[in-house]
């Protein structure tokens, strides 16, 4: 096996991100109007290591919701900073880099929620999330847990649902994976960020002594895939290559994080559809006999229908369009 001075010195793959910041954030909640509490930066240079960490508390502005987790009571939080006032802050913090995260779909959502409520735009294009990281590194472990990451990388956590201290052990957890990925030849699984804009609906005007409401809205990507640029040969047929243009659509749970798959199919060419019609090529579900939507169309249309694993191995050879 080889060590890791080997690897940067030898073997580094010149297409890997040139930095990373690696982020928690404790938030009142899981939904979409919830609010950061804290958050906490470990900036990594291209080959994993440590440049610097950075942590502050963050004034929501509202119950600070599970203090039973985070430790972060309304008494602790009321003279913090609010999410405005460290803004810039943060976004020198994270520009330029690649964003890590344990489940990273969730940390840049809040993040990006908070900089939209804000009138400003986080500085990040791309994240990169662990749990997909260790999936494609076949880690032997028992669940996507932290703490399990941590422990298979002999990393001590020692203030679990701590911003700073998760950011700690995800940056000490992350740095060896990296390694085994540049060793291995892995690609990383580099997933596009796209800001959100604010709630499409306009605030009801606050009275006085209140905040405004924003229930009646929801949050959206400010800008959409570009569109294919092939053609649409037609369905997929069985024994048969993919080929560029095709129209895909997904239904269900996937292994794999579904823009994960979504970014791979539009970058081999392929049409991302968000539903099933008669032009549909193809749907990757791992449920065929499943009730939802798509899957009645597909069947109702006669569109062929593939698993993950199968549209896995097929994207490795994708037939170039003839257009």
């Amino acid at each position: 096996m080889l060590d890791d001075r080997t690897t940067a010195d030898t073997m580094w793959p010149t297409a890997y991100p040139q930095g990373y910041a690696v982020v928690d954030v404790e938030t009142t909640g899981l939904a979409r109007d919830d609010r950061i509490v804290s958050a906490a930066v470990y900036r990594l240079d291209a080959q994993g290591n440590v440049e610097d960490h950075w942590y502050t508390l963050v004034n929501p502005q509202r119950d600070p919701g599970p203090v039973w987790i985070h430790g972060l009571t309304s008494d602790l939080l009321q003279d913090a900073p609010l999410f405005g006032d460290i803004a810039e802050e943060f976004a020198g913090r994270l520009a330029d880099r690649v964003l890590v995260a344990h489940n990273a779909i969730f940390d840049w959502q809040m993040i990006a929620r908070e900089y939209a409520r804000a009138a400003a735009t986080a500085p990040v294009r791309q994240r990169l999330c662990t749990i997909a990281l260790s999936k494609e590194l076949n880690l032997p472990l028992p669940n996507h847990k932290l703490e399990s990451l941590a422990a298979h990388f002999g990393v001590v956590q020692q203030r679990a649902h701590h911003a700073l201290d998760d950011a700690r052990v995800l940056a000490e957890a992350f740095r060896p994976s990296l390694h085994a990925a540049a060793r291995d030849g892995v690609r990383l699984p580099l997933l596009e960020c796209r800001p959100l804009t604010e709630w499409s609906d306009s605030p009801v005007t606050p009275r006085v002594g209140h905040q405004a409401s924003y229930g009646s809205g929801s949050w959206r990507p400010s800008r959409r895939r570009p569109a294919c640029p092939h053609p649409n040969p037609g369905r997929f047929e069985d024994g048969k290559p993919l080929k560029q243009g095709m129209r895909v659509a997904f239904s269900g749970d996937t292994s794999v994080d579904r823009e994960l798959l979504e970014d791979r199919a539009v970058e081999a060419g392929l049409h991302v559809a968000t539903s099933v019609s008669r032009l549909t090529s193809l749907l990757v579900t791992n449920d065929p006999d499943s009730a939802t939507s798509k899957t009645v169309k597909a069947r109702s249309f006669g569109t062929p229908v593939v698993d993950e694993a199968a549209f896995t191995q097929l994207l490795r050879d994708v037939a170039a369009a003839q257009d």
